[in-house]
């Protein structure tokens, strides 16, 4: 089964704006097992996160810098692992990304992989439904 539609069967989504203050840790508990929009103003969760993820690991920031910034991103760890997913809606394709969760570790790439028509349909009205609401 792909990894990008066994990840968007399993998260939530998180859209809502973050508020300023937050501290990694409640912010990485928020984004667990999340689907979250990638919005730069209003903030919201998923860009806080990437920002967060980049510095963290600079290589993902290379990989943004080349790629731009994803309209979502999904998130979930394990007990030493952090795994990504990269959603790029005008492409229609994701990418993976697994890593150690030590700071300045490298992150393994996959991808990319095709978007399914539902994945693209989902998170198109999701990206729609965060410009109504905020």
């Amino acid at each position: 089964m792909r990894i990008a539609l066994l990840l968007t069967l399993l998260f939530i989504p998180a859209c809502a704006p973050v508020r300023r203050g937050w501290d990694a840790g409640w912010s990485e508990r928020a984004a667990k097992d999340r689907i979250m929009l990638v919005r730069e103003s209003p903030e919201t969760l998923g860009h806080r996160r990437l920002v967060y993820q980049s510095a963290a690991h600079p290589d993902l920031g290379n990989f943004l810098k080349g790629k731009g910034m994803p309209d979502f991103i999904a998130e979930t760890s394990s007990d030493d692992r952090q795994y990504l997913i990269l959603y790029y809606l005008d492409t229609r394709r994701a990418f993976a990304c697994r890593t150690r969760r030590s700071p300045g570790t490298l992150i393994d790439f996959a991808g990319p992989y095709p978007m399914t028509d539902r994945e693209t349909k989902l998170l198109r009205q999701l990206k729609e439904n965060s410009r109504r609401d905020g």
